[in-house]
């Protein structure tokens, strides 16, 4: 699932016009370090274009996760002001948006709706993260042989109302940034 997605479909289009003037994009070349482990991070990155490696020293160093067009990083940092636990690295030449953190503190502290339906949006991707890991780990029994583990089958119902809209917003997104440079 692209966790952009909830984001997307929980803002408003004045809040929507304000996420794409606030940020800019970032060329990252392939194998550059866009985020490292334990170091602290200045911003949000929404990936527009590209495919990363997520790896943590827990595990040795090994990439635990591959993340692409649509996905956030950054974002637990950004809630708990705490430095990244994973690094992320770029498999290709790739474009991200980056929301500085400062920028986005002030609209968060500034306007109140924005901050609910921010707020709102990463609790419900958190959430849907932490039910996906409960499932992997065994608590919930999975289907080992079906092939789309984490498609939409169990997403919150309300989500799926707005799902269509912030799909349009993530493809315009992609589309009208990729044309600006």
């Amino acid at each position: 699932m692209k966790k952009v997605l909830y984001i997307l479909a929980e803002l408003s289009d004045r809040d929507f016009s304000w996420l794409i003037t606030a940020g800019k994009r970032l060329h990252i070349p392939v194998g550059t370090t866009l985020i490292e482990e334990g170091k602290p991070i200045n911003a949000v990155y929404i990936i527009l274009n590209g495919t990363f490696s997520v790896s943590t020293e827990a595990m040795g160093g090994d990439e635990i996760a591959r993340v692409s067009s649509g996905e956030i990083l950054g974002e637990i940092s950004f809630v708990d002001s705490r430095p990244p636990t994973a690094t992320v690295r770029g498999l290709e030449n790739s474009i991200v948006w980056s929301i500085s953190r400062s920028q986005l503190s002030a609209k968060l502290l500034q306007d109140a709706n924005f901050a609910s339906h921010f707020y709102h949006a990463i609790a419900m991707f958190l959430a849907d993260r932490l039910r996906g890991t409960v499932s992997r780990l065994g608590y919930n029994k999975i289907d080992k042989d079906d092939p789309n583990p984490d498609d939409d089958k169990d997403l919150n119902p309300d989500f799926l109302r707005s799902l269509e809209i912030a799909q349009y917003r993530l493809d315009w997104m992609v589309h009208r940034l990729n044309d600006i440079g």
